[in-house]
């Protein structure tokens, strides 16, 4: 009778905990998990770098097998307000936070830059053998409904050796809450002003009604293209190069018609980093120069620069410190661009910056 008794309790126990609804990181103790136990974190938010977040969840559990990431991506937009609600141990978006929902966090919230990549407009043509070159104008008046046939005189004059059918163009747009959308929007508002006018720069746009058709995560976006023929859609590098689709060349502020690849993405943030602001926050696209690839962006993980948990904030600062280091050696395979050098100095000061109870978490 005891045995039942007893057991009885511990399952009323878990279900009352379970039940409670209390934040991540807002335990009874601020000693955190025991000692030499596994800790766990969840992360979620951007889908842009989730392949890297996930192999370098995999990797950093060989360095420390006591820590365990799971990282969800939800979108940018998820991710900012997982991390003001403290649902989340560390939030993921490629738009940084804007300087409202900052001062509404209550406490500091640090962008970290952890790699860069391109968004890439891609697109599923029959028969189309050479990249196709398509310039800001091109790409707005496709999803302004503008444009709407493959053989338009305006796509056919930069693709005259194309075999472009007379076909419906069939755009594919996020319709959750993107950074990867912040960053395609931002490069059309800073190129095209009908497009400012029209649609602006913003995670979750006013799309042009019946123009389109929405999907969600860069994996859903990639799906519907990958899928429908004569689709056209934006995504992060990677997620076309593992879908084996085309991305298209486009024309940069310097007028050349320029390929997402590491060596471009990485010529874009090439003048970024003596302009940064304090913390970090800045957008690429556009940028300077002949070889810059024009919706390049970095990506950033948001954490709490003072942290309620010693022991979460310590494994946190920990895998921050060997992703921006050790960590950058996966970025390549993955597609994505490492770190500037002098960009990971001061990403260094950030992590080394971050507290728990006013101590800091990495000696």
């Amino acid at each position: 009778m005891k045995t039942t008794l007893s057991i009885t309790l511990i399952v009323l126990a878990a279900l009352l905990a379970a039940c409670s609804g209390q934040k991540i990181g807002e335990g009874p103790s601020t000693g955190g998990t025991t000692s030499g136990s596994a800790v766990r974190l969840q992360g979620s938010g951007a889908t842009f770098p989730k392949p890297i977040y996930e192999k370098w969840a995999n990797e950093f559990q060989k360095v420390d097998p006591n820590v365990r990431i799971d990282y969800q991506g939800t979108g940018s937009g998820a991710g900012q307000k997982a991390i003001l609600a403290k649902t989340s141990d560390f939030g993921a978006t490629d738009d940084p936070m804007s300087d409202e929902d900052l001062k509404s966090a209550g406490a500091e919230i640090l962008h970290i830059p952890t790699v860069l990549g391109a968004v890439v407009v891609t697109y599923n043509l029959e028969g189309i053998k050479e990249p196709l070159k398509l310039t800001p104008q091109n790409i707005s008046d496709i999803y302004l409904g503008n444009i709407k046939k493959w053989n338009d005189p305006k796509l056919k004059a930069e693709n005259p050796n194309a075999a472009l059918p007379d076909a419906e163009i069939l755009p594919v747009y996020r319709a959750d809450a993107s950074g990867t959308s912040a960053v395609f929007t931002d490069f059309l508002s800073k190129t095209v002003p009908e497009w400012k006018d029209k649609v602006g720069t913003n995670k979750q746009p006013s799309w042009i009604t019946g123009v389109g058709v929405g999907a969600k995560g860069n994996d859903g976006v990639m799906g519907q293209v990958k899928q429908t023929p004569n689709a056209i859609g934006y995504v992060e590098l990677t997620f076309a190069k593992a879908n084996n689709l085309p991305t298209a060349e486009v024309k940069n502020k310097a007028g050349k018609f320029v390929a997402a690849s590491l060596e471009s993405v990485s010529a874009a943030a090439a003048g970024s980093v003596a302009s940064m602001p304090e913390d970090l926050r800045t957008a690429i696209t556009n940028a300077d120069g002949e070889a810059s690839y024009p919706i390049a962006s970095y990506t950033y993980i948001l954490v709490y620069k003072d942290q309620a948990d010693v022991v979460k904030g310590k494994a946190i600062a920990d895998f921050l410190w060997w992703a921006t280091h050790d960590g950058e050696k996966f970025a390549a395979d993955l597609h994505y661009a490492q770190l500037p050098g002098e960009l990971v100095k001061k990403v260094e000061a950030k992590i080394a910056s971050m507290t728990s109870g006013g101590k800091p978490l990495r000696q």
